[in-house]
């Protein structure tokens, strides 16, 4: 079902006399980013993580550490591989890559139901998922978007990503839930990899295009002019505003994914059964989808980017109240806080990008920066079940979590005005 926000927007990306067949893609490519991303390794493998860290812990009597290093081993081949994915999409576009993809993730994942008890084997099932899920991406859906959406551009990706995200980190853990619960994890892994697989690889082979490119000068003589303005990598590299977004979202954003596929655990040794946890689960990843949206919308209404700290900063209160909330009714208002949090980063982040940098290199910064995102994001629950390894609950490893977002809260105030003109190459000094 076509996302009522997907045609307002494409109703008001361009002139009426632009050409329909082109609004259609538009409109296509908004549907197959945004089930991408449901689709994805965040609500596919991360959002589900808990679900099967204690079976497999129990079955095979694995540390819950041990089982957490397949997050670390995602971190790092992901943060290899988003920049050359990235830079691949700059040059040659994202379809080919991501049906390919498509076909390779839902295939790794559904391997996982062939876990035989050698740890040695699941990593390396986990550094397959990495790789092959890191190509149909939400860096390389944002990217696909930023350049099909001028007007509203902000609304698109918090659509694409928040509603794509947010509807699979809420729908997946439940399948998966029910799965689990009745046929055992093997079956729950199967099922993961069938979904992606008979979903995903028909919407993209139908309605993901790439957006339309200016020709190459007919005369060689010509002097070639970049398809879309903006800076390299490099050039990006050497200004403020890169390294502030890189500490903050990354800092942030893993920290908020790693507490997100904990929030089973972490509920469940104060007591709560998997129900509340799940369910605190899907009002974490329903208020991030929808919050990305509105996130979006704020952002291509406003002027500057410290609209965004107040919503980041609420992450500091979810974390209390996960953690230290004396009533279970608070857990709720956990979860829409984080939830906030959550939606706030993943939205800003590609608008940030394409106000402070452009679009010539859109797809390897963001590369770069999902790169950041994903290694703390495997850093953090490594340390985070290391901790209940070691003293018996995760209340230390979400103190430490939430000086993390009061630091990343500092960062992002400190981001200078954006340009006056957006499209131009180097941020306003």
């Amino acid at each position: 079902m076509t996302p009522p926000p997907a045609i307002a927007l494409d109703a008001a990306n361009g002139p009426l006399s632009e050409a329909p067949a082109l609004n259609k893609s538009r409109t296509g490519v908004l549907i197959a980013a945004t089930a991408g991303n449901a689709l994805g390794k965040t609500a596919t493998v991360h959002a589900v993580f808990g679900t099967f860290l204690v079976p497999l812990s129990q079955e095979f009597g694995w540390a819950r550490s041990s089982i957490s290093m397949v997050l670390a081993i995602l971190a790092v081949v992901s943060a290899c591989i988003y920049p050359l994915a990235g830079r691949y999409a700059d040059r040659h576009g994202t379809r080919n890559m991501v049906l390919l993809g498509n076909v390779l993730f839902a295939a790794s994942v559904a391997c996982l139901a062939l876990t035989n008890g050698n740890l040695m084997l699941f990593y390396l099932n986990f550094l397959a998922i990495s790789l092959f899920g890191s190509l149909p991406a939400t860096s390389v859906f944002s990217r696909l978007v930023a350049e099909w959406f001028d007007t509203n551009r902000g609304t698109a990706l918090g659509v694409s990503a928040g509603l794509g995200n947010g509807i699979g980190s809420v729908c997946v853990p439940i399948m998966t839930a029910l799965i689990v619960s009745t046929a055992g994890w093997r079956a729950g892994y199967l099922g993961i990899g069938a979904l992606i697989l008979c979903v995903g690889f028909p919407i993209f082979f139908f309605l993901l295009r790439d957006a339309p490119r200016p020709a190459a000068p007919s005369n060689p003589s010509e002097t070639a002019v970049p398809a879309v303005d903006g800076m390299t990598l490099r050039e990006a590299i050497g200004t403020a505003p890169f390294w502030l977004m890189l500490i903050a979202i990354a800092a942030g954003g893993g920290t908020m994914i790693a507490v997100l596929s904990h929030v089973v655990p972490i509920l469940a040794d104060r007591g709560y059964g998997l129900g509340t946890g799940t369910a605190i689960v899907s009002i974490f990843a329903l208020t991030g989808s929808l919050w990305q949206i509105f996130t979006g919308r704020v952002l291509d209404k406003s002027r500057g980017p410290r609209v965004v700290v107040p919503m980041y900063a609420l992450a500091i209160l979810g974390l209390l109240l996960l953690e230290f909330s004396p009533f279970g009714a608070l857990l709720p208002v956990a979860g829409l806080c984080l939830g906030i949090a959550l939606g706030a980063q993943f939205g800003a982040l590609p608008y940030f990008i394409a106000q402070y940098f452009g679009l010539r290199s859109f797809g390897v910064i963001i590369g770069v920066m999902y790169s950041a995102v994903i290694g703390a994001q495997g850093i953090t629950p490594v340390l985070m079940d290391l901790s209940y390894d070691m003293i018996g609950h995760y209340r230390a490893a979400v103190v430490v979590a939430v000086g993390v977002m009061a630091v990343g809260s500092l960062l992002l105030f400190l981001l200078p005005p954006y340009a006056a003109n957006t499209g131009s190459s180097a941020p306003a000094e």
